[in-house]
C-alpha cells in the first residue's frame, strides 16, 4: 500500500485515538490535531497517563483504557514513548498507526514503526494529518508540497 492509501485508510476509520495531548495546550502539535479531528467529526480520544482532561474531554491513561474500539492511532509523543505506544496499538487490535513527523524526527521512532509492520499495522511514517484533514491551512499545505517534492512522506 502506498502512502496516500495508508492516509486515505487513517482518515476512513472513525474512532482515534491521539496519544500525546498535552495539559499546556500551547503549542502542542496533539493538541492542536486533537481538536481538528473532533471538530471533522471524528470520535476522538485523547491519551496522556499524566492528565484526567484534554480540552475538557476526558482524557486517558492508555489505549486500554478507552472504552470503545479504536481504529486508528495518531503518535505525537516524544520517539522515545512511541514503542509503548505502537505496542498498545498491537494489543487493542488498531489498523493503522500514524507518527507526527515534518522535517525533523518527530515522534517518529524506526524500532515502532518496524514493530508496527511486523505485527500487521499500516504504518504511516511521516506527514501530518492537519496537512490533509478538511480546510486545509496555507502553512500545511505548503508543508505538504515541499514534504512532497523532497520524499519525505513515507
Amino acid at each position: 500500500m502506498n502512502y496516500e492509501q495508508k492516509i486515505t485508510e487513517f482518515f476512513n476509520q472513525k474512532t482515534i485515538a491521539i496519544a500525546g495531548v498535552s495539559r499546556n495546550p500551547q503549542g502542542s502539535v496533539g493538541n492542536a490535531i486533537y481538536k481538528k479531528f473532533k471538530e471533522s467529526g471524528y470520535n476522538i480520544f485523547p491519551i496522556n497517563p499524566h492528565a484526567e482532561m484534554i480540552e475538557g474531554d476526558t482524557c486517558y491513561p492508555n489505549l486500554k483504557s478507552i472504552p470503545e474500539k479504536v481504529d486508528a492511532v495518531f503518535i505525537a509523543t516524544s520517539p522515545a514513548v512511541s514503542t509503548e505506544i505502537v505496542k498498545q496499538s498491537i494489543e487493542a487490535e488498531v489498523k493503522t498507526i500514524w507518527f507526527h513527523r515534518s522535517m525533523g524526527n518527530g515522534s517518529f521512532s524506526e524500532e515502532a514503526a518496524k514493530l508496527g509492520e511486523e505485527n500487521g499495522l499500516s504504518v504511516i511514517r511521516s506527514g501530518c494529518p492537519m496537512m490533509y484533514i478538511s480546510k486545509v491551512d496555507p502553512f500545511h499545505k505548503m508543508m505538504r508540497f515541499f514534504m512532497k517534492l523532497f520524499g519525505k512522506l513515507k
